[in-house]
């Protein structure tokens, strides 16, 4: 089971992210922008995630994925940390959110972050 330890290892692994505290918890940003927070006590994790996507995310697994209120109107959707199937799923989820955020260099420069066997 994946752990907020695990969450800030990938994340700052991925290229250009730096952690800053926002809000009173750990943020993700990608040059300057942010792709992934641990709110709730680093129990779960906030990704950017298209609205499309999201809610089929919500319906098809809501054990796993929920919308927080205050972040209905935003592309952005909650993971359960204890929830994720193993680090694979949440370093899939960090390199996705990575992926809406980061500018055209980067997506440039590792074309293949992040993008999942036969996409």
């Amino acid at each position: 089971m994946p752990d907020a330890e695990d969450v800030r290892r990938i994340a700052l692994s991925l290229p250009d992210t730096a952690e800053k505290i926002a809000w009173s918890m750990p943020t993700f940003r990608v040059a300057g922008k942010m792709f992934a927070t641990l709110p709730e006590e680093e129990t779960s994790l906030a990704v950017r995630c298209p609205k499309e996507e999201r809610d089929e995310l919500v319906l098809a697994e809501p054990r796993k994925f929920w919308i927080a209120d205050h972040e209905a109107q935003f592309a952005w959707v909650r993971a359960r940390l204890a929830a994720l199937e193993d680090e694979n799923e949440l370093r899939d989820i960090l390199a996705d959110s990575w992926r809406q955020a980061a500018p055209q260099r980067l997506l440039e420069a590792y074309p293949d972050l992040g993008v999942a066997k036969g996409d």
